[in-house]
């Protein structure tokens, strides 16, 4: 019978490697391709075997003859451990930019422990794979100037998303004001040709539309009253948006 750790049967390294034999030394018997994925090894020591990334592998000169001890097998899968998070949050990575956040809960739905993911978190970091005030700075811009978003709605985006409540300020500091209302027009006004009905309609449900989307009260205000003016309305028939 073969006792065998292998991640791509997601058996818990402790249960096998529990069973390995303390005192002894443990040598190589084979090395084969696993059956999952070309970048993971099997690697034999007689009746038990264990499941690397071929990085870990070669670092660790795992070839047949070499023998290493229960202890030096328990940082090896640490290491593996390590090397299988980085890659999963890489891929994780493949889509589109992750927050710190957003990266620990998924590496956290692969069972990988917290120590690991704070390791895994620090090199992205260090590689600039993952930075949360780049991040904040551009899902701003895009938010509000391609989606129509009003700050309010992207505040609350950026703090789901895990982002620091300085980091949200900052990012938000980078649009103007009058790019925030540029926006908020263009939205407004498209919903306003929208609405059938008397101007007082027009103006409550697209105040009521661009509050919704973000919009602090002072934008929607000027925006209407923009819209109201195009109208050819009266200064004097104009009311406030409460």
């Amino acid at each position: 019978m073969t006792i065998q750790l292998d991640y791509e049967d997601e058996q818990p390294e402790e249960d096998v490697l529990s069973q390995f034999p303390d005192d002894e030394p443990l040598t190589i018997t084979r090395v084969e391709r696993g059956r999952k994925s070309d970048h993971r090894y099997i690697i034999h020591f007689g009746i038990f075997s264990l499941s690397v990334h071929e990085d870990i592998m070669i670092k660790y000169r795992m070839i047949s003859g070499n023998a290493f001890t229960k202890e030096d097998l328990q940082q090896i899968v640490l290491a593996d451990e390590r090397q299988r998070a980085y890659i999963e949050g890489l891929r994780y990575l493949e889509r589109k930019p992750r927050t710190g956040m957003e990266m620990a809960r998924r590496l956290r739905q692969k069972e990988i422990g917290e120590a690991i993911i704070a390791e895994v978190l620090e090199r992205l970091r260090r590689e600039r794979l993952i930075d949360d005030t780049q991040y904040a700075k551009q899902w701003a811009e895009q938010r509000i100037t391609g989606h129509r978003k009003g700050r309010l709605w992207v505040r609350h985006e950026l703090r789901g998303k895990g982002i620091d409540k300085s980091v949200i300020t900052e990012a938000l500091d980078g649009i103007s004001a009058e790019q925030e209302r540029q926006s908020a027009l263009e939205l407004g006004r498209k919903k306003w040709n929208s609405i059938k009905g008397e101007a007082a309609d027009k103006r409550r449900k697209t105040g009521a539309f661009l509050m919704r989307r973000g919009f602090s009260g002072e934008i929607v205000r000027s925006v209407l009253h923009s819209l109201w003016q195009d109208m050819d309305g009266a200064e004097d028939d104009f009311c406030e948006f409460d």
